[in-house]
């Protein structure tokens, strides 16, 4: 069988495809690498400059409800962005108190590694992680 090697993008349904657009532009620094248009959605595909990382943002006519985005129900549960190390998540933790995003404080484990969490405009629980790859 062929190996998964690793994921090609993570696509997230959202409310107003804008307003979630100058967010991620904001609050993570992703760029716009293109926009699609389809019957019944549109679609921006952002990208972390030299990263290779493309999250998309999906917005659909006529989408049913709109509840906030909720972890403890089925299906996504959070997603979480690598950076460099303990230092890059203590910057991010700077941007986020200067642009007055809410977030988590910095949890810190003795094995190098950090993490914080913060939500988007939708709700969407993040996740941002830094420090030494996990292993095999």
């Amino acid at each position: 069988m062929p190996p998964i090697l690793g994921y090609h993008h993570l696509s997230l349904s959202v409310t107003d495809v804008d307003r979630s657009v100058a967010w991620y532009h904001q609050a993570l620094g992703l760029e716009t690498h293109s926009v699609v248009e389809g019957a019944g959605f549109r679609r921006t595909r952002l990208r972390s400059p030299g990263a290779g990382v493309t999250l998309t943002l999906t917005g659909h006519d006529g989408r049913s409800g709109a509840e906030p985005f909720d972890e403890r129900r089925v299906g996504m549960d959070h997603v979480s962005f690598r950076v460099a190390g303990v230092d890059e998540v203590d910057a991010l933790k700077r941007r986020f108190e200067e642009l007055g995003i809410e977030h988590s404080e910095i949890k810190a484990s003795s094995g190098g590694t950090a993490m914080i969490t913060l939500r988007d405009p939708d709700n969407i629980q993040l996740e941002i992680f830094g420090g030494p790859a996990p292993g095999p």
